[in-house]
């Protein structure tokens, strides 16, 4: 249930917190909050929305209808769990989320373009997404088949020190969830060391300072029930040979784990199947992310996935504040079994500055991809995604 987002802590952005206004029957959530967006080749995403003073912009209730299917659930609840800075000469050391909400940015129309503001920080839009498919058909022409993708975008920005985050989801019309963020603004920092950093300006007096972005994202799923899901990681036997084995573990304890090549996890409810009779799952993708590990006062860093059982005053990866649970990740993560999983993804950017970076400074984004593995037996964009005729 969305209930686990509505927690105290939110903050009203456009009418009355969710908790307190009354939906729509058989709605998920009242029509501020509602997000039923259906994308040119048919597919349709269904969530709510909510900004909170800690996490700032949460979304909950996400569903997904691919063209011509059943609606599947995927996301109880997803939300920004820390941003966590630590600079190259040892201090300071930011942990950026606490009170993410009451930093938002009042986004403007050319923040949000043809999309629609809700209230003054959030922004739903859609957007090309580039080729969705290509097939040449071996030079038939009447064989020849191509599509262009679209998503549906929600995000928000907050001003956090210098630095200003944009905070995406983007949901696209493949059933792919792509989480990141994108940091902005203004450089933060200044060493007189030129190990610590790169020099910036005429010559090489000044030097802005190189540090990490390692941020967390909190995903608690919902594929089928949160009483089946299961947590599986998939590994490649055989590096330098010729040949690869397959290897699976089924996460049944809560776990931290560690990026590998060829490494990946998904979610799984054994009990939902597709039309081929195979488990619906979402696929969990983290190779993208500069793996940083900090000292052992730093534990939270050390591991790249998480997985933990539920528990509402789990918020934040370091500095929780809920006084009835631990205060990091790290700590959250024992033996306990898992019964219904909540994931916990760690995405480290190193910002060695240059001199484009000077004001303003372009967006670097990190994030994370989260991909449909067996939702549907085809490829849904395939048959019912708008086609270029034959060239």
């Amino acid at each position: 249930m969305f209930v686990h987002l509505l927690l105290a802590g939110s903050l009203a952005v456009s009418g009355a917190p969710l908790a307190r206004t009354a939906a729509a029957p058989g709605q998920p959530c009242s029509a501020p909050y509602l997000i039923d967006e259906r994308l040119p080749n048919g597919a349709r995403w269904r969530l709510c929305w909510e900004m909170r003073t800690i996490e700032g912009l949460t979304v909950g209730r996400v569903a997904y209808t691919p063209p011509g299917h059943q609606q599947v659930g995927v996301l109880r609840s997803g939300a920004l769990a820390q941003i966590h800075v630590p600079y190259d000469s040892g201090e300071p050391r930011y942990h950026d989320i606490g009170s993410l909400g009451s930093a938002a940015v009042a986004l403007t129309e050319a923040d949000c373009p043809g999309g629609e503001r809700r209230g003054q920080y959030t922004c739903v839009l859609t957007r090309a997404r580039g080729h969705a498919f290509l097939k040449d058909g071996f030079g038939d022409p009447a064989e020849r088949r191509s599509a262009q993708g679209r998503e549906l975008v929600v995000l928000s920005a907050y001003q956090v020190g210098w630095y200003t985050y944009i905070a995406e989801w983007i949901f696209g019309d493949d059933g792919s969830i792509t989480p990141r963020v994108g940091a902005t603004g203004s450089l933060a920092g200044t060493t007189t060391a030129p190990k610590h950093g790169w020099p910036i300006g005429v010559g090489r007096k000044h030097f802005e300072e190189s540090h990490s972005h390692n941020i967390f994202w909190r995903m608690d799923f919902d594929i089928g029930g949160k009483a089946r899901d299961v947590v599986e990681q998939y590994d490649f036997s055989g590096n330098r040979t010729k040949k690869r084995s397959m290897i699976r573990t089924t996460l049944t304890r809560e776990t931290k784990a560690l990026n590998w090549p060829m490494r990946w996890w998904r979610v799984v409810d054994p009990r939902v199947r597709n039309a081929d009779g195979h488990a619906v799952s979402w696929e969990i993708n983290n190779s993208g992310s500069a793996e940083y590990r900090g000292p052992s006062d730093e534990a939270f860093t050390h591991s790249d996935v998480y997985v933990t059982q539920y528990r509402a005053c789990e918020r934040l990866a370091t500095m929780n504040p809920s006084p009835r649970c631990r205060t990091s990740v790290d700590a959250y993560a024992g033996k306990e079994r898992v019964k219904d999983p909540v994931l916990w993804v760690n995405v480290g950017f190193h910002h060695v500055a240059r001199d484009e970076d000077a004001d303003p400074m372009p967006v670097h984004w990190q994030g994370f991809r989260v991909t449909p593995r067996d939702v549907t037996a085809r490829n849904p964009a395939a048959s019912a995604g708008p086609s270029a005729p034959p060239q």
